[in-house]
């Protein structure tokens, strides 16, 4: 793969995850646009790595798209107990009895 594309997948890259970011605010979409951005980000890092191959392009795409998953997912959803739950950032709330 030629520099001038690896160039170009990049800045796609960044401009995709900018719109589907702003699209998917909300938790119901911040794993899927994770693993998108994770996934196009891992694939031109490892077209970087190993100078165009497809191997390291679909290598580094699984390894971004999964990391990608599960750094957007944390904090995503809350920690219920029959006393109370923890909110996404980590604050005990105790249910009106």
């Amino acid at each position: 793969m030629s520099n001038h594309a690896v160039k170009f997948l990049a800045v796609a890259a960044l401009a995709l995850g900018a719109a589907t970011t702003a699209a998917n605010a909300g938790c119901e979409g911040r794993k899927t646009t994770g693993t998108v951005v994770g996934g196009a980000t891992g694939g031109i890092v490892g077209s970087a790595i190993t100078h165009g191959s497809v191997v390291g392009v679909v290598g580094g795409a699984v390894v971004g798209g999964l990391a990608g998953h599960s750094i957007a997912g944390d904090g995503c959803h809350s920690h219920y107990h029959h006393t109370g739950y923890y909110d996404r950032d980590h604050h005990w709330h105790r249910y009106a009895t």
